[in-house]
């Protein structure tokens, strides 16, 4: 029997460092953020819907998505960004959903959605267990103004629109402290592998 791991975090807590480990580990991974891109490449639906709503001035020159543009209007405007959501989320369900069926034929111990908005997106009832990559909030807001060059007031935005980290955790089936090193989360997330079968 396969489990379907969900696997979430805030906004610059470390997901992604989780979800490249289990791909190291060679653990099937659907990434959400794979997924939103391939669904606004140019020629798509979901991008011919996102200018006929934007304009074209979120595209560059090469007719692809300009996501540095898009991102600087929809964080600044709770509309927007609902609407952006809107958009999308269909699509992106649907790729999810289609690659999860993919790696199921396979029957691997352990398939991972890799989701941010996990719990923002109601996919609790696509996974048996959730967990969660959480940092402390100085950490995460020091990290997310780092890695995007934001000022502070740009990151703040962009954490609060997603659900409280804390409430993510409350929710958890179980939580990686990603405060410290890369080896220590590292360790987290292999110690419990081995402890529910998951590495022969």
């Amino acid at each position: 029997m396969t489990i379907i791991l969900g696997l979430t975090g805030g906004i610059a807590t470390g997901k992604s460092t989780v979800s490249d480990y289990f791909k190291e580990l060679k653990i099937p991974v659907v990434d959400a953020d794979v997924g939103s891109r391939v669904i606004v490449e140019p020629g798509t639906e979901g991008l011919k819907k996102i200018v006929e709503h934007f304009s074209e001035k979120i595209l560059k020159l090469d007719g692809t998505l300009d996501r540095k543009k898009l991102g600087g209007i929809v964080f600044n405007d709770t509309e927007q960004l609902k609407k952006l959501d809107s958009i999308l989320e269909k699509n992106i369900r649907k790729w999810i959903v289609k690659q999860m069926n993919d790696y199921l034929e396979i029957t691997p111990s352990l398939i991972v959605l890799d989701i941010p908005l996990l719990y923002e997106k109601n996919y609790l009832s696509e996974v048996d267990l959730v967990m969660v990559v959480a940092t402390s909030k100085e950490t995460q807001l020091s990290r997310l103004m780092k890695r995007d060059q934001l000022t502070k007031e740009a990151a703040e935005l962009r954490i609060a629109s997603q659900f409280p980290i804390e409430n993510k955790m409350e929710q958890a089936t179980i939580v990686i402290n990603n405060n410290d090193s890369v080896s220590s989360t590292k360790r987290q997330v292999y110690d419990w592998l081995i402890e529910n079968n998951f590495l022969v």
